[in-house]
């Protein structure tokens, strides 16, 4: 016969298993929608029931998601201060990752913006900007880390006020298997810096609220997303705004597309990324 304790314990379980259940039930300005379909910010023009990833990353998080070839990934920054740090992965071979030197040098272009290919150092393009509203974004400076982040705001603690980039990133690299050894300098979106003539770095800051960046998955990809404040904001605070994510099935770039033989370079890139997905029946 079971005592009082026991009665107390069930009685404690099942309501600890309620409250566990009710909490399901609530939703918050900054979480993922499941199915994607029930996200509230589905972008104009694309079916709910067409979305593989929707997701609204909250100020200081992180999100990461496995996408196929062909797959279009839109970012918007709602308030203007969302600051995405990008890192892409060969999904297949995470060897093989994003080279912002050569996502630079290879369009012979420091300044991204649409039509401009995301390279890896194996010579593919692994993604592509097919829209830009924004125009501000940085391939210099990276993601903040630890030690800049407890200098500026006192603390780094991923799970504290102030979380840095390469904080977050560790944590959603760890998800793949992956560690702060396989982390290559991210980009950025929503955020821009300017190189100036004699080589110093000015923060641009971002265009306001409302904008958005759309990209192409030219192979499969893993990709990691931070929305931490950018290493240059010159805010004393922790300032970042809310991102949203969204993504669904779309095709690559493929010969007859103008950005396919922007240059001769670039359209070596995107013949080794084709050459690459063919070998795998992709």
């Amino acid at each position: 016969m079971p005592s009082i304790a026991d009665d107390h314990l069930t009685d404690s379980v099942l309501a600890a298993r309620a409250d566990a259940r009710a909490q399901a039930l609530q939703t918050s300005d900054q979480m993922p929608y499941r199915p994607a379909a029930t996200s509230p910010f589905v972008p104009d023009g694309v079916p709910a029931a067409a979305l593989v990833w929707a997701e609204t990353v909250a100020p200081g998080g992180y999100t990461h998601r496995i996408v196929s070839r062909g797959t279009r990934i839109r970012l918007d920054d709602p308030t203007g201060a969302a600051c995405a740090h990008v890192i892409l992965f060969n999904a297949l071979e995470t060897s093989e990752r994003l080279n912002v030197a050569d996502t630079i040098k290879i369009p012979w272009q420091a300044y991204l913006g649409s039509g401009h290919p995301l390279l890896s150092g194996d010579g593919r393009a692994l993604a592509t900007i097919t829209a830009d509203t924004s125009g501000r974004h940085d391939t210099f400076c990276g993601t903040t880390t630890d030690e800049s982040s407890i200098a500026k705001y006192g603390s780094a603690d991923p799970q504290g006020p102030a979380p840095s980039g390469r904080s977050r990133f560790l944590l959603a690299a760890s998800k793949h298997g992956l560690t702060g050894r396989d982390l290559p300098p991210s980009i950025s979106f929503f955020k821009a810096v300017h190189v100036e003539p004699d080589g110093a770095l000015t923060f641009q800051g971002g265009a306001g609220p409302g904008t958005h960046v759309e990209l192409v998955a030219e192979i499969p990809l893993l990709v990691l997303i931070v929305n931490v404040p950018h290493p240059l904001d010159p805010a004393d605070d922790y300032l970042v705004g809310p991102l949203r994510v969204h993504a669904w099935p779309g095709t690559p770039t493929l010969p007859g597309d103008p950005q396919f033989t922007a240059t001769p370079e670039v359209n070596r890139a995107y013949l080794n990324s084709i050459d690459y997905a063919e070998a795998r029946g992709l």
